[in-house]
């Protein structure tokens, strides 16, 4: 639910936000803390356009009339999916490799390496639990029956990057989170259980 003017008002099931950030024309608009961006399940970075897709973006945006935008998926078979991908079986060693992933953010539980040296804040419970969901999203959409660990290492930049926070030291080397999350990934070994 949403609430406008102290009037509590339901959103349908699904509900879905999406934001758009760009980094340079922010006046009148201000970052989100922390704690909202990690409402959100991912971050995506989508830089600019190839040549050849810039020109058919123009293309399509400014010679003749504007597409008709039809419903390519109802809103039962989201839902479907989203039952799916809750009840997919998850194994203990994939479970337990997220969480590694999401502890080895954090500077003090991380007992040194790219946190200690690089991380202010890193990622709370949160991001486990979409670590899981997303591996588990790509898994479906590869046609497997449950996720494995490399599921998890896809999906981590866009789950992780916007829930740390680099420190001094990481901005002043000019390393970006997600420069931060691709070297923790290769710190975090998978269990072998």
């Amino acid at each position: 639910r949403v609430t406008i003017a102290g009037e509590n008002r339901p959103l349908p099931d699904p509900f879905l936000v999406i934001a758009t950030q760009n980094p340079i024309e922010q006046e009148g608009t201000y970052p989100l803390p922390e704690a909202q961006l990690d409402r959100f399940m991912f971050s995506l970075d989508l830089g600019y356009p190839t040549r050849d897709d810039e020109i058919e973006i123009v293309r399509r945006t400014t010679i003749g009339a504007s597409a008709t935008i039809g419903t390519v998926v109802s809103r039962e078979d989201i839902l479907a999916v989203q039952q799916l991908v809750r009840a997919m079986p998850v194994s203990a060693h994939v479970l337990a490799y997220a969480v590694d992933v999401t502890a080895a953010t954090r500077p003090a539980a991380a007992g040194g390496g790219t946190a200690a040296n690089y991380i202010e804040w890193g990622a709370g419970p949160r991001s486990s639990q979409y670590l899981i969901l997303g591996a588990k999203a790509f898994a479906i959409m590869d046609g497997r029956a449950t996720p494995e660990a490399a599921d998890v290492r896809r999906v981590a930049p866009q789950v992780l990057t916007h829930r740390i926070v680099p420190n001094y030291r990481a901005t002043g080397e000019g390393l970006k989170a997600r420069d931060i999350v691709e070297a923790l990934l290769k710190e975090v070994p998978e269990p072998n259980y």
